[in-house]
């Protein structure tokens, strides 16, 4: 409760008048950071994959591309290994940006006096707003999430940022609703909106959360030059960075091994079976698990349904995969509460199997 409520109060001392310079250059980085990022990458990209429609494909189990060729005949090392590889290839932009977008955010939102709000459901909304145009994945809105928590926005916005940067970004929502029939991306988007609009201030409830104070880094004067700044930006920002760092890389690395070892442990034709109960619950935890890139839900759940896999699973994929993962709910757990992170991959995969239950009767 004690260090909750320091987190509240991090940087109210900088918030005030004489720090408009500090603001505008925290506001700079962050719009240089996610302006390369936005217009020279993500965008771009999520544009090339809408565009494919329905040739769309994917060469790796957990990526679209692939550094190292994977056959199953390879030993079980080997593979994982590959997988990992290539996971850690094809989301090296895309951390890069969260690893350095999560500190600047950390840096200008301790300098604002007011991060949330007395309505958790207005919070949820606020970082579901946040989180749409962010268009990053579940694992690369992990370190951001790390930053805007410990910026003392609430459980309920970080939360909701989470689930909507992958799910709810415009054109990942274009490509849902045009690779797949209209109920199967309207359940989609229904579980969606439960996780932020009622799982997420359900979370806000809990008050005995297990987390790392952090003490806001940044010491301006109340009047300051443009060269004080300049240092104290800087200073804040490199400790914001490594707040974020220290935590989230380690357990990127843990992710890439275990969801590769996960995807390749699981059998090659483990859609084609009959659809049962435990079928779906399977797939759910397993989906929830993995730590996929953006949009790759959608990709890998429409190249299932094209290929004649039974709609119950091709609908739990879509309602599981890329909304959390290990890398999320680890970096969850390590900054707000491991009840929390649990949460949130339980409450993914029970989703999952509640969708695909009712896709049983389309």
């Amino acid at each position: 409760m004690s260090t909750q409520a320091s987190t509240m109060n991090i940087g109210l001392a900088a918030a005030n008048a004489g720090t408009w310079r500090s603001k505008t250059l925290a506001i700079f980085l962050m719009m240089v950071i996610g302006g390369i990022f936005w217009v020279d990458s993500r965008y771009p990209a999520l544009m090339k994959r809408y565009n494919a429609g329905q040739k769309i494909s994917a060469k790796g189990a957990l990526t679209f591309g692939t550094v190292y060729a994977v056959d199953r005949t390879m030993p079980l090392t080997t593979r994982v290994y590959r997988t990992t590889v290539n996971w850690l290839d094809a989301n090296r932009i895309g951390m890069t940006f969260s690893f350095l977008f999560g500190p600047a955010a950390l840096t200008f939102l301790a300098m604002v006096k007011t991060r949330r709000t007395k309505s958790r459901y207005l919070n949820a909304l606020l970082g579901a707003v946040a989180g749409t145009p962010m268009a990053v994945c579940t694992n690369c809105v992990a370190p951001i999430a790390r930053g805007l928590y410990a910026s003392g926005m609430s459980t309920e916005s970080v939360l909701g940022a989470m689930f909507a940067s992958p799910a709810l970004n415009v054109v990942v929502l274009a490509m849902t609703f045009a690779l797949f029939p209209l109920p199967v991306a309207v359940l989609k988007i229904v579980t969606v909106a439960f996780l932020i609009f009622v799982f997420a201030p359900m979370m806000a409830s809990r008050k005995n959360e297990a987390t790392e104070g952090y003490v806001c880094p940044i010491e301006i004067p109340a009047s300051e030059t443009w060269r004080q700044a300049i240092v104290g930006v800087l200073k804040s920002y490199a400790k914001s960075f490594w707040y974020v760092f220290r935590v989230a890389f380690p357990l990127m690395i843990l992710a890439a091994m275990l969801g590769a070892l996960a995807i390749e442990l699981l059998p090659q034709q483990a859609l084609v079976a009959q659809v049962t109960v435990g079928g779906i619950i399977l797939v759910a935890l397993v989906s929830a698990f993995l730590p996929v890139p953006m949009a790759f839900d959608v990709a890998i759940a429409y190249i299932a349904y094209s290929h004649g896999a039974p709609l119950p699973y091709v609908v739990t994929i879509l309602c599981t995969l890329g909304i959390i993962s290990v890398f999320s709910a680890s970096v969850l757990g390590r900054t707000i509460s491991w009840r929390v992170g649990v949460a949130a991959y339980g409450t993914v995969a029970a989703l999952g199997v509640v969708a695909g239950l009712i896709s049983r009767m389309f």
